[in-house]
């Protein structure tokens, strides 16, 4: 009588490839994570750069900053250019330059000059070259005021009035503003005087800082 067969000894086709396969995984596997490994080990390490020693860091750089408003230059405004004229009247001057002045200026008169533009730089004073030879009112030669936007407005300057000498002895007086000026605006010189004898010329006003 022949012996059983034992599992052992005999293996089927089926279970000898599943075998194979399983190998044959394994080693590819085994190739692919020694492929990883490798790639692993080729690329640096990212080290930290420390400043050497006693090196000072780089100061940051300051912010941009707007660039500060010019200031305008102011032309010298002729008083016969005025927009509009009361009261007074123009003649030839025999100030320096020749030209014309605005004369025979008595109280209640005024010269106004629309759309003047002061610039975003504020003005704080202006020049007027004026003459007089007004007789004293009780120490009292009249005065100018300036005004802005409106005649009746309060007046951010006063010029007193005194003698120069002469109707065309001509001076240049300053006066400073009670506040600083910008911007456009119209300007009106109003003229005051206790009494209506003419007091005062005018021939130029140049504005100031």
């Amino acid at each position: 009588m022949a012996n059983p067969v034992t599992p052992s000894v005999y293996r089927t086709r089926a279970y000898r490839t599943r075998q194979r396969v399983l190998i044959g995984l394994g080693a590819v596997g085994l190739l692919l994570l020694g492929y990883l490994i490798g790639r692993w080990q080729d690329t640096p390490a990212e080290v930290a750069t420390l400043p050497a020693a006693g090196s000072v860091a780089p100061a940051p750089e300051p912010a941009p900053t707007s660039e500060a408003p010019k200031p305008r230059i102011y032309p010298t405004v002729q008083a016969e250019s005025a927009s509009a004229r009361n009261g007074v009247d123009a003649q030839d001057t025999e100030d320096e330059g020749g030209g014309q002045n605005v004369g025979f200026i008595k109280n209640g008169d005024s010269l106004s000059f629309d759309d003047f533009d002061f610039g975003p730089v504020a003005a704080t004073k202006v020049d007027i070259r004026v003459a007089s030879d007004a007789d004293d009112d009780d120490d009292d030669n009249g005065r100018m005021e300036i005004r802005l936007d409106n005649p009746d407005a309060a007046a951010i300057g006063t010029l007193r009035v005194t003698r120069t000498g002469g109707w065309q002895q001509w001076r240049t007086d300053e006066v400073t503003f009670t506040e600083p000026v910008t911007g456009v605006h119209t300007v009106h010189l109003v003229f005051l005087r206790n009494d209506d004898d003419e007091f005062l010329n005018v021939n130029w006003l140049l504005f100031g800082r």
